[in-house]
């Protein structure tokens, strides 16, 4: 069982996390609008796993990601942001189709994206993927990467994989209908693999797609009893509620200032698993994953210029670290 008061014990690889599915294009609307009006969108860097891995960089821990991008002008736009950020990009596999691409109407609430999908889930599983997972401390996935045969299978083997090398497996259960086949039973599906993985973190969206409405307590007791270690249910302006099915505790937003919520989920992640591997307690992980989606939700894109972890501490007066 996870510890609130206890760091969570890594494996000595010599990289820090591995994040498979998505990199593709965010085309996010100029303006805020609700009923897509707005005629202006700017191209963005994007995919949750790939934001993560560009986050934590930033933050000061090692990552890589796995994922499939067109033989095409955004595919090498993605791939050079990666080069950029010092990101190894060996796992990135080039695929005879269009980059992926997602349009997002900018929002102070949740944003209501529209899918064009191609090269992302004809990731595979190759000798060179596996030596990236073994090589990793941590491995984090999402709805979008298990929505779509062959990328699912991947995913299925790097799961595989990752428990019986006792890597960290985490896993965002950001379910869209959307995404899925007509006629798939994809919620089942995505409520199958969730005894599969140590960590899960549901937005109160993600939790209603999934289960319907409930209370936030009832909808944390679901994911505990199909089989998650620990549930960090974030809920937006009003926090997050955390169990590890024995202790249950209710966390305050750290943000002030809302400009685009678009990764801020992706903020928090990258916040947590820096502060994992550098030896801090679940319970100060947390925190600074807050604290880095607050920092996060004052600019626009998922992926900004975040300063190193131990900065962002210091402007919330959080922690002494």
């Amino acid at each position: 069982m996870f510890k609130f008061n206890e760091k969570i014990e890594l494996q000595d690889k010599s990289n820090d996390l591995l994040t498979v599915g998505e990199l593709l294009i965010d085309m996010i609307s100029a303006d805020y609008d609700d009923d897509f009006s707005c005629n202006s969108y700017h191209k963005f860097f994007g995919g949750s796993p790939s934001n993560i891995a560009m986050n934590v960089k930033k933050l000061g821990i090692c990552s890589r990601v796995a994922s499939a991008v067109g033989k095409d002008g955004l595919g090498k736009f993605l791939i050079n942001h990666l080069h950029n950020a010092g990101i190894d990009t060996r796992g990135v596999q080039e695929v005879d189709y269009a980059t992926s691409m997602v349009l997002v109407t900018k929002s102070k609430n949740t944003p209501v994206p529209i899918f064009y999908r191609e090269a992302d889930y004809r990731l595979k599983y190759t000798k060179e993927l596996e030596e990236a997972l073994l090589d990793s401390k941590i491995l984090h996935f999402s709805c979008w990467a298990i929505s779509k045969m062959p990328v699912r299978g991947t995913v299925e083997k790097m799961i595989a994989a990752a428990q019986k090398s006792h890597i960290l497996v985490c896993f965002d259960p950001n379910y869209h209908p959307m995404l899925w086949e007509r006629g798939e039973n994809g919620i089942g599906y995505v409520k199958s693999i969730i005894r599969k993985v140590d960590i899960i973190k549901p937005s109160e969206d993600d939790a209603e797609r999934l289960f319907g409405k409930d209370t936030h307590q009832n909808q944390v007791k679901k994911f505990l009893d199909l089989g998650a270690k620990l549930v960090i249910m974030t809920l937006g302006k009003d926090g997050a509620i955390v169990s590890n099915g024995k202790e249950t505790m209710k966390l305050d937003t750290l943000a002030t200032e809302v400009v685009d919520t678009t990764g801020a989920g992706d903020a928090f992640w990258s916040g947590f698993y820096t502060a994992m591997v550098k030896g801090l307690t679940l319970n100060e992980a947390i925190l600074l994953g807050f604290s880095v989606s607050a920092y996060k939700l004052k600019y626009t894109g998922a992926v900004v210029d975040l300063p190193k972890l131990e900065e962002i501490n210091e402007i919330y007066g959080l922690l002494e670290v």
